[in-house]
């Protein structure tokens, strides 16, 4: 294949990935790395390396649309950062030892979890602060627009979904992806936070994320630009694309054909794992 075609192919599938990561909060690393080891023949190391830099575009090109709307709570992800950035680091020093198809398997198994984070129905949380929560006394409580006027939430479980984002870290790390569901499990789940809220402050969070464990890998010399470049574009280009669709239109049809993608490929990325095609 040409240096021309690989980065046609590559652009335009980046494309697609930072629009779908954009519109999930999950990041397009969970199209990016199949699309470069499965079908493309790329190394899993360098495809991880590929991959983190394209989420740090997803959350540049989404997070900032979010930010100007008032949607991200980005006192929260600043807090929530301390824990994520740690363990991308581990993350990442792990991958260096970890066999390729041991990743590989891992990987395949996270994408199922993202599938069914993206499906599951979202319910509503109360907005009562709880006195002398550590949400008070953080200021980490808010509120985000709505078509009746700005709607307040109170945050819940601080210091259980701050461990939780620790092991998002150490699974960004080590997989090149921005963790997006284990980000929105966190947020939505365990802190009680809108759905909407949790997405869009995920999306600002995963570009900090990638980058902390982005350097382990560069040092090795697991980013090549050649392969990084086209998928950082398109991805970018998807996101920004995706943030203005997420803001004004229903995207339950998207969501299905995310579903649909990623249960696909997390299949090839478990069985190719199991039968050794990743190598050590």
């Amino acid at each position: 294949m040409s240096f021309e075609s690989f980065s046609l192919i590559t652009f335009f599938g980046a494309l697609i990935a930072g629009l779908l990561g954009s519109l999930t909060g999950l990041g397009g690393g969970v199209i990016i790395i199949p699309l470069l080891t499965l079908g493309l023949g790329v190394d899993l190391h360098y495809a991880i390396g590929a991959s983190l830099v394209s989420v740090i575009a997803t959350s540049s090109g989404s997070a900032a649309a979010y930010v100007k709307e008032g949607i991200s709570n980005i006192r929260i992800g600043m807090f929530l950062e301390i824990a994520t950035t740690i363990g991308a680091i581990c993350g990442a020093f792990l991958a260096m030892y970890l066999p390729a198809n041991a990743i590989a398997i891992v990987f395949g198994f996270l994408l199922f979890f993202s599938v069914y984070m993206s499906s599951r129905k979202k319910g509503m949380h109360p907005v009562e602060e709880i006195p002398g929560s550590w949400a008070g006394k953080l200021k980490l409580n808010g509120s985000y627009p709505t078509p009746s006027g700005p709607q307040k939430y109170a945050v819940k479980n601080v210091f259980g979904g701050f461990s939780v984002m620790w092991l998002a870290g150490i699974l960004s790390g080590l997989l090149g992806i921005g963790s997006g569901a284990l980000k929105v499990l966190a947020m939505d789940n365990v802190m009680k936070m809108p759905f909407k809220v949790s997405t869009t402050t995920s999306n600002f969070m995963i570009g900090v994320t990638a980058a902390a464990s982005a350097v382990i890998y560069f040092q090795n010399g697991y980013i090549i630009p050649a392969i990084a470049a086209p998928i950082m574009l398109g991805v970018l280009v998807g996101a920004m694309f995706g943030s203005k669709i997420l803001m004004k239109a229903q995207t339950k049809w998207l969501k299905w054909v995310f579903a649909i993608v990623v249960s696909y490929l997390a299949i090839q990325m478990i069985y190719n794992g199991f039968i050794g095609k990743f190598g050590k």
